[in-house]
């Protein structure tokens, strides 16, 4: 359990922050910012919340994924050294996954096929979740760069995870958008 009595601790003063094991990184290191991206992400889906309140099932789902997220953030924030930890540390798991997915079908069951890329907008709730899909891509594309750097570790949970999430954040976004009818639809060459 986490137990937070006191907010500021100095600690980060000279440019680290700590990770779960108590090892110190720049706050400009690749792992810090990928779970700074999650945590991002994360913020921007309780703001999509905000317009959620009628949609029950939907919320339900991103408050199931808000928690994930923190999930993610410890996942990256506790790395792999080699060594046996004193405590089991929190990963993000297969079937974590695998219930983005079924979400995903779910929605998307709703949804006439695309025949163009959709524009972000439509509803506020549709806009936010395509915020928030952006920024999911990007804490990818931070997770999956750690990933690449020699003597970091990232679990392929991890990174299917934050890839299925930008997927749900998208066809959620069309299912806030009245299942899909109140997509704008991208035009090629409109303004030409």
């Amino acid at each position: 359990m986490v137990k937070l009595n006191k907010i500021y601790t100095r600690t980060g003063d000279d440019g680290t922050t700590g990770l779960v094991s108590g090892a110190r990184r720049k706050k400009h290191d690749a792992r810090v910012g990928a779970y700074g991206d999650v945590d991002e992400t994360n913020a921007l889906i309780g703001t999509a919340r905000q317009h959620a309140a009628t949609v029950t099932e939907l919320d339900r789902m991103l408050m199931r994924i808000q928690n994930d997220l923190f999930d993610l953030g410890a996942d990256l924030a506790t790395p792999e050294t080699g060594e046996k930890p004193a405590y089991e540390p929190l990963r993000i798991v297969q079937s974590q996954v695998d219930r983005l997915e079924a979400e995903i079908d779910r929605l998307n069951a709703e949804l006439s096929p695309l025949r163009s890329f959709v524009l972000p907008g439509g509803s506020p709730l549709a806009a936010a979740l395509h915020v928030a899909r952006t920024v999911a891509r990007r804490a990818e594309r931070r997770i999956v760069e750690l990933a690449e750097r020699e003597g970091e570790t990232v679990s392929k949970e991890a990174i299917a995870y934050i890839n299925r999430l930008s997927d749900f954040l998208f066809v959620a976004a069309r299912w806030a958008n009245d299942k899909g009818a109140l997509d704008v639809l991208w035009v090629p060459g409109q303004n030409r």
